[in-house]
């Protein structure tokens, strides 16, 4: 068992105060339901939660909490805080939930995604460090603290807690500054924060006097430092919205690259969250990757390719401007070319569809070759019906497979055929209008309409 995945020192209960109104945002959707690498960012934070296995998960919501209550009520207890009157109030919403509960408590912000599994639990060890402290406190260090709250400390021992709108100058001159993120004791929480006030600059009850009140009991609060500012980092607008996706993407891109891929043009390739990427893969530039892609070792994404829902086995290729959809799996050594849409189907080992195609519902044998401009009519406006091509079969250029349909292992369907009955292995379906010839006619039609505009154009 890795360090990261070792249970907590006690049992732990995660409390995500997600009550604020996002107004920065301009949006109807709740702030923290805003994705970053196409997962809700609030979904991140809980996913690193979750590696701590906590026994209890508790999210404070307000506005906006029927979106909340529907994207996590089956792995959190949703608390409303109404009215909104500060931090402090909104983790005293929780008491309830956690009024029989013994163990830890790790406050975080749903607003703020990428704080690490281990900067988590590198504050509940703090937690039970040999002086006891009553809590912890994880503090940054940004190039610009802006308008953050203070920590005021010496040697990781926490002196005094204060809001940037109630600090003095000296106190602003600090660079230390308070995420916002504690982790405190169930048995000393409550209390605490029952003994907070809301004499302050904004009439609100602060988390962070929590500290000033232990501090003034004698007891030791401690900080702990993260090394990396951005792990920190708020989200309040769509710019700082985009400005983690960047971040994210960048580390990402990163990774792959550690890991035996090759990006072409990194600034281009997107990753979503869940992204699986093998060793010797190549990306050529601008290709997009949304949710539920896997792609196995020496596979081959020529530029401008959009995968999503999508699996990609040993050698494939695919591109450029090849489009995946959910539910297409490509066995080893498919071939998808330019133009070409997959979506619901299996690729069979070898397949082949290069131009101009749309494979929809449909399964391909191994070695099929599908021609270019072919599709699978695969809806009759009311439901959808599936193709089967069999092995090595040769489905001819700007083909129509009309499912349900299914073509034999090394049938042939010529080019232009509209079939929609089954064609069996091994034979030869053509399905064309007889063609008509009348010789001359095109010459006496051109004679006739070049009369006709030299009369129209004589003054």
């Amino acid at each position: 068992m890795t360090a990261e995945n070792t249970p907590p020192l006690a049992p732990l209960a995660v409390i995500t105060l997600a009550a604020g109104k996002g107004t920065r945002m301009k949006s109807d959707l709740h702030k923290v339901l805003h994705p970053i690498a196409g997962r809700p960012m609030i979904e991140h934070l809980m996913a690193s939660a979750a590696e701590l296995s906590p026994a209890r998960q508790v999210v404070i919501v307000g506005h906006g909490r029927e979106q909340l209550e529907d994207a996590l009520s089956a792995r959190a207890t949703i608390v409303v805080q109404a009215p909104q009157l500060g931090t402090g109030h909104a983790v005293l919403q929780a008491e309830g939930e956690l009024a029989d509960f013994a163990g830890d408590v790790l406050i975080l912000y749903g607003d703020v995604p990428f704080v690490r599994p281990e900067t988590m639990r590198a504050m509940i060890e703090r937690l039970h460090g040999d002086d006891a402290p009553a809590v912890v406190v994880l503090g940054f260090e940004p190039a610009d603290a802006l308008q953050y709250g203070r920590v005021i400390a010496q040697d990781g021992r926490i002196a005094k807690m204060v809001e940037h709108k109630d600090a003095s100058a000296e106190e602003r001159a600090g660079r230390l500054c308070n995420s916002g993120l504690m982790a405190v004791r169930a048995s000393e929480l409550f209390a605490l924060l029952a003994r907070v006030g809301n004499d302050n600059a904004s009439g609100e009850y602060y988390l962070t006097d929590i500290v000033n009140i232990a501090n003034g009991d004698g007891r030791i609060c401690a900080v702990v430092i993260t090394d990396d500012p951005d792990e920190v980092a708020g989200i309040n607008s769509r710019a700082e919205l985009a400005e983690a996706e960047a971040r994210w993407q960048q580390r990402r891109r990163r990774r792959a690259m550690d890991e035996g891929a090759s990006l072409i043009a990194p600034e281009t390739v997107w990753f979503s969250w869940d992204t699986v990427v093998g060793r010797d893969v190549l990306i050529e530039q601008n290709v997009v990757m949304a949710p539920g892609v896997t792609i196995a070792d020496n596979v081959t994404i020529h530029a401008f390719c959009h995968l999503e829902g999508a699996t990609l086995a040993s050698g494939v290729a695919i591109g450029p401007y090849a489009r995946l959809r959910p539910g297409a799996r490509l066995e080893e050594k498919t071939k998808i070319g330019n133009f070409v849409e997959v979506k619901n189907a299996v690729m069979g080992k070898g397949a082949k569809a290069n131009h101009l195609s749309y494979i929809g519902d449909a399964e391909v044998g191994a070695g099929a070759n599908i021609g270019a401009g072919t599709i699978t009519c695969n809806y009759d406006g009311y439901f959808k019906h599936k193709t089967v091509i069999g092995e090595r079969a040769f489905i001819g250029s700007n083909s129509a497979l009309i499912a349900p349909v299914r073509i034999g292992a090394d049938a042939i369907v010529a080019a232009g055929s509209a079939v929609s009955r089954d064609v069996s292995d091994g034979e030869l379906r053509m399905v064309r209008a007889e063609q008509l010839v009348k010789p001359g006619w095109a010459d006496r039609f051109h004679d006739a309409m070049k009369k006709k505009k030299a009369e129209r154009q004589v003054p």
